[in-house]
């Protein structure tokens, strides 16, 4: 696609950058290109896309052109000089510390993420000489006091997954940024609609675009967006020669599907999730509502500064601990019971008796959650459907 000399709102971007339909014969989406290997027209050729030296595509696991399209279309939306995608956020992520951290390195990352990350970095990079040091990343005091000399990349949520606290980019990017570090932001709950962390001075964003970007619920896919020559590292060192995650050409198409309708999808949800926030501190069962939405929230201020608006999910405290968590999850009719979040439906899961059932009810307090946590992934139902069917689950649970 021609480039414009004036800039391109974000839905405009997100339905044509990087893709001119009359180079594809007159096809208004992107062909799926199914193929593993790429044809020379010679050896030099060959040779010189091996090394580098001339553009082009040699290997599926490497570069594909749906896929290419799909990458040049996310590095516009976050703002970053290159994309890589892959085939989930784990891909995603995993590329990106397997590439840059080697024995001896340490890692400081927030105390609340997502399950896997969490895994990857506190059991994984441990058997290989790496280690992980995990702080309170909500006071970027505590990030200064705990990185040092060995400290390669620090990793952080905003907001987290899945007790929604916020961490302040920019503050954080300074001191990461003092001790010679990374900074590298997992941005699926925000996506670059709301919230662009490259811009607050983050290094590396990644996403699940399972999520939010695919929006369905029908696909698997990861993100990372950069520096080019910190792109180039991870496909050719992570995915290349590491992983091997790549992601395949149809997920690629269905991701760039999904792009096309994100701003209005995340408009809604973002209406909606604020609204049920308001709802559910109202009602009796619920000890408190994590929302940086809610002015109470102790980092709506910061919150407000660096998102657009205040995202799609909620997480909520019921009074009665882990038995109400069960018996509100069992009560729910319209919203569906699973782990994932950014669909078109809402979504509902319990941490203590579902994705840290194995963890000790001390270990999930250490991690910033409780028996009595719910998350919420707000759909785009009808409202009064949506509030109905919390609100009799939240009734018939209290009883």
């Amino acid at each position: 696609m021609t480039l414009r000399n004036a800039p391109e709102g974000f839905a405009t971007r997100a339905i044509h950058f990087g893709y001119d339909p009359l180079d594809y014969h007159g096809a208004l989406n992107p062909p799926v290109f199914l193929t593993s290997t790429y044809a020379f027209d010679s050896v030099e050729t060959g040779t010189n896309r091996f090394t580098g030296d001339e553009p082009g595509f040699i290997y599926g696991r490497v570069g594909n052109p749906t896929t290419s399209i799909l990458e040049t279309r996310l590095a516009a939306l976050e703002e970053g000089e290159a994309a890589l995608a892959t085939s989930s956020g784990m891909g995603a992520i995993a590329s990106v510390v397997w590439t840059l951290v080697s024995a001896g390195d340490e890692v400081l990352a927030d105390k609340t993420l997502y399950g896997c990350t969490f895994a990857l970095l506190h059991h994984q990079l441990a058997r290989f000489g790496v280690k992980t040091h995990f702080v309170d990343m909500t006071d970027p005091a505590n990030v200064a006091a705990a990185i040092g000399p060995k400290t390669r990349l620090v990793i952080t949520e905003t907001p987290s997954n899945p007790n929604m606290r916020v961490v302040d980019i920019a503050a954080v990017a300074e001191v990461t940024h003092r001790h010679d570090a990374l900074l590298v932001v997992d941005n699926t709950y925000c996506t670059p609609y709301l919230q662009r962390p490259l811009a607050l001075g983050a290094d590396i964003v990644v996403h699940s675009a399972t999520k939010y970007l695919g929006g369905h619920g029908d696909l698997l896919a990861g993100a990372v967006v950069s520096r080019k020559e910190l792109v180039d590292q991870f496909r050719f060192v992570g995915i290349k020669e590491i992983n091997g995650a790549c992601i395949s050409p149809f997920d690629a198409f269905l991701v760039l599907r999904g792009l096309k309708t994100l701003a209005l999808r995340m408009d809604r949800h973002c209406e909606t999730a604020l609204k049920l926030a308001h709802d559910l501190q109202v009602h009796p069962l619920v000890e408190r509502v994590f929302y940086p939405g809610l002015a109470d929230n102790p980092q709506h201020d910061v919150a407000a500064r660096q998102m657009k608006a205040f995202g799609g999910m909620i997480a909520m405290e019921l009074k009665g601990g882990l038995a109400a968590g069960k018996a509100f999850m069992d009560a729910v009719s319209l919203i569906t019971r699973a782990v994932s979040l950014g669909d078109a439906e809402t979504l509902v899961q319990h941490p203590a008796s579902m994705t840290h059932a194995t963890y000790a009810p001390e270990e999930r307090a250490a991690h910033g959650f409780t028996d009595g946590l719910i998350r919420l992934s707000i759909g785009l139902e009808d409202y009064d459907d949506l509030r109905g069917d919390v609100l009799q689950a939240l009734d018939r649970a209290g009883r």
